[in-house]
């Protein structure tokens, strides 16, 4: 087939080189953006004059058609076209003759592509925001019914201080919160249109920037032409907003696969989100949250290689920046993919309470309020650190916690001990008597859940 730039040529392309040269293969997809932005270009066109009112309806009767017949499976988008702007083009003049040539009038592929690769991720990006409201809403959920569910917190992997459930998976929630505020910020700054910037240096032909803009619901048009086909920073933000989401959910998901450990037994992952074993009849698999866990390398490695492309590209517009597509257009799948699952996981996951509570009261997690009971006895910290250090010791050696022990025994080891003490360090009092704003009391979850309401219904 001959190619839309081939007059200039005198001999065909080697088939090696143009497969190689060829993006047709993955940038089909856009096929909706590439028709959404034609569309608006030759409606500027004829508000400018530079087409007729017949011939822009002509043009936009027939790439409505294209595109129906491609999504009802008449029409076959295949490797015979180098991309799919030459697709439509070709198929538009194949249905009009040369009122379809005109389709290209004022336009380079470079600002094409350039707006179809920025109206595709632009939808990504609301699409992944409303997956995270979704996760975010059933992160929520779970602290609402767990205000009084106790369990440790830990450092290092080792059990520190009596949270709850709720307290814990806050956290996770600030986390998506800014990644969803993060993705509000990126939408704004690459929320322009680069149609009308041409190859690089704009146009002789009249054109409307700003209609084109607002029919495309831009913010408005690109400020610098040169900077309009070679910017990439927006996607390159973007992926980098979808690695650290990918980080979160990697880090939950490493928690819920050690929780859902047979030596954990916090929770139990639903049998729909779980995996058996083809030789182990007992096994129960986390294999969703590994999974996940797994794809993060998908999605840094996206990162990476759009940075590594980019970084020694002089202006304006190169080859190389085709290589922008492939890597994203699986990233974009990869996380939203794993948002979804992760959610529906989450939905469905069951909550060994019990086996948390008993967890944290075994722990030693309660020795800190221990040392604060000692402090406002009188005694000064450092001192009540290192008599609570003592006081664990004895613990492990007799095989008891803390609170087992009888009161003879705490006077043995500090004679300021007495009878108060078992209820100041009891699981309910270490986490209710922790009332300051982002701490584990049910007062300061209520607060902390409230806030979290508000910011839901305002997204």
């Amino acid at each position: 087939m001959a190619q839309l730039w081939g007059g200039r040529f005198t001999k065909e392309t080697d088939q090696l080189v143009y497969a190689f040269n060829a993006s047709i293969n993955f940038d089909k997809r856009l096929i909706n953006e590439d028709i959404e932005g034609s569309i608006a270009h030759v409606t500027m066109l004829a508000k400018q004059s530079i087409l007729t009112n017949d011939e822009r309806d002509a043009i936009i009767k027939c790439l409505n058609e294209i595109l129906a017949d491609v999504n009802n499976g008449k029409l076959e988008i295949t490797e015979k076209y180098e991309d799919i702007h030459s697709f439509v083009e070709a198929n538009l003049i194949d249905r009009i003759g040369d009122t379809g040539k005109k389709l290209h009038t004022g336009r380079s592929r470079n600002d094409q592509v350039a707006l179809d690769m920025r109206l595709y991720t632009r939808k990504q990006v609301k699409l992944t925001q409303e997956l995270l409201k979704e996760l975010l809403t059933t992160i929520n959920s779970v602290m609402k019914a767990n205000i009084d569910t106790y369990m440790p917190g830990f450092t290092h992997l080792q059990k520190a201080q009596p949270i709850t459930l709720a307290h814990h998976f806050g956290a996770y929630f600030e986390m998506f919160k800014r990644d969803y505020l993060r993705l509000s910020d990126i939408y704004e700054r690459m929320n322009y249109c680069p149609l009308g910037a041409g190859a690089l240096a704009g146009t002789t032909y009249p054109l409307d920037r700003e209609y084109t803009a607002s029919l495309l619901d831009f913010k408005g048009a690109t400020a610098n032409s040169i900077d309009s086909v070679s910017d990439r920073d927006y996607l390159i933000e973007y992926l980098s907003a979808l690695s650290m989401i990918m980080m979160h959910l990697s880090r939950f998901s490493e928690e819920i696969i050690i929780w859902n450990s047979n030596e954990y037994r916090f929770v139990e992952i639903d049998d729909t989100y779980s995996t058996g074993s083809s030789i182990m009849p007992q096994k129960k698999n986390p294999d969703i949250a590994e999974l996940i866990r797994g794809k993060v390398g998908r999605v840094y490695g996206a990162l990476t290689s759009l940075l590594t492309t980019m970084k020694g590209i002089p202006l304006a517009y190169n080859k190389d920046m085709q290589e922008d597509k492939e890597m994203s257009f699986d990233a974009f799948d990869t996380v939203n993919g794993c948002i979804k699952l992760f959610d529906g996981m989450m939905k469905t996951m069951k909550f060994n309470k019990e086996v948390m509570a008993k967890s944290a009261m075994c722990g030693f997690t309660n020795a800190t309020d221990a040392a604060d009971y000692l402090v406002k006895k009188g005694m000064p910290f450092r001192d009540a650190h290192s008599v609570i250090g003592r006081l664990v010791l004895y613990c492990i050696d007799v095989n008891k916690s803390i609170d087992e022990l009888s009161i003879d025994e705490l006077k043995e080891i500090c004679p300021m001990f007495d009878e108060d003490v078992y209820n100041e360090i009891s699981l309910e009092t270490c986490v209710e008597k922790r009332l300051t704003k982002g701490s584990p009391s049910s007062q300061a979850m209520n607060e902390e859940i409230s806030g979290n309401d508000i910011f839901l219904k305002s997204i």
